[in-house]
């Protein structure tokens, strides 16, 4: 293990299939260039082979995602934590694969939300996933995805937890920040994975690119950093690396941004999450 940095890193958005995938040897390679905290978040449930007709069907995928974290907090010199919900685009898969129809996916959809707010509230889960298509669905699928976020806002405020979200590729979801007020839950708690430098709205979980993260550390504002690591042996190339942000972070300061790592790593956790990476570093 490198340790020679002076602050807590977290990837705040990967994926662990110790059952498909690289699991724990993905994990200690992140450790090895400095890395100490992740959010896990749970893979699509039909990656688990899991095809859910009923909510109560999602739980198994949920489990198998809180395992993967239990292994990794064996390894990690800080923690990691489960990130639970459902992948939006299962909307596609059943709508136009298993002949769902939009309001009856939704149904499911938001069923899987509460299994997932049970774990949450039971301080198992930390925080909910859920979203709406990054690609062109029809009216009927979008306003049922935007409906099945919603309930995700609600019981991320009930629950006082933030949501992750998977969406378009944009700069402007205030319109996403209005629809978590109109839940009664802080847009701060809100996390556009996938992001690029600089968001309206949401908090932004930056893809671990640097053109992006030099945007988002010039910015001043509140950030997170990520790879979206997929774990899957069939798509090695996919995305980025479980090297990839302690790498990052150490290019950032070696470039004089102590500031912005602070922030993306201790203090924007703290304020999305409530979570604290420094005392929770060994």
């Amino acid at each position: 293990m490198i340790d020679d940095l002076d602050q807590p890193v977290l990837d705040n958005h990967l994926h662990l299939d110790p059952r498909h995938g690289r699991g724990i040897d993905a994990v200690e390679e992140f450790v090895h260039l400095g890395g100490t905290h992740l959010l896990v978040v749970n893979k699509p449930s039909w990656h688990l082979g899991v095809e859910a007709d009923d909510p109560a069907e999602f739980r198994a995928v949920f489990e198998e995602t809180i395992a993967a974290v239990e292994a990794a907090n064996e390894v990690l010199p800080g923690r990691a934590w489960p990130v639970l919900g459902v992948h939006p685009g299962l909307i596609t898969r059943l709508v136009d694969e298993r002949g769902f129809e939009p309001d009856e996916a939704r149904a499911l959809m938001c069923g899987g939300l509460d299994v997932a707010a049970e774990f949450v509230s039971a301080g198992r889960a930390l925080a909910l996933k859920s979203g709406r298509p990054h690609y062109e669905v029809t009216d009927a699928v979008w306003d049922a995805s935007n409906e099945v976020m919603a309930h995700a806002f609600a019981r991320a405020t009930d629950l006082d937890c933030a949501v992750q979200l998977h969406t378009e590729a944009s700069e402007d979801l205030t319109d996403v920040a209005e629809a978590a007020v109109d839940a009664g839950l802080d847009p701060g708690r809100v996390v556009k994975h996938y992001a690029a430098g600089r968001l309206a709205g949401p908090i932004p979980s930056v893809m671990s690119e640097t053109d992006r993260l030099i945007r988002a550390a010039e910015s001043g504002e509140p950030f997170l950093m990520e790879t979206d690591f997929v774990d899957d042996p069939d798509k090695p190339g996919a995305v980025l690396g479980p090297k990839t942000v302690p790498r990052r972070v150490r290019w950032l300061l070696a470039e004089g941004y102590d500031d912005a790592m602070w922030r993306a790593h201790v203090e924007t956790p703290a304020a999305v999450y409530g979570i604290d990476t420094e005392s929770t570093r060994s």
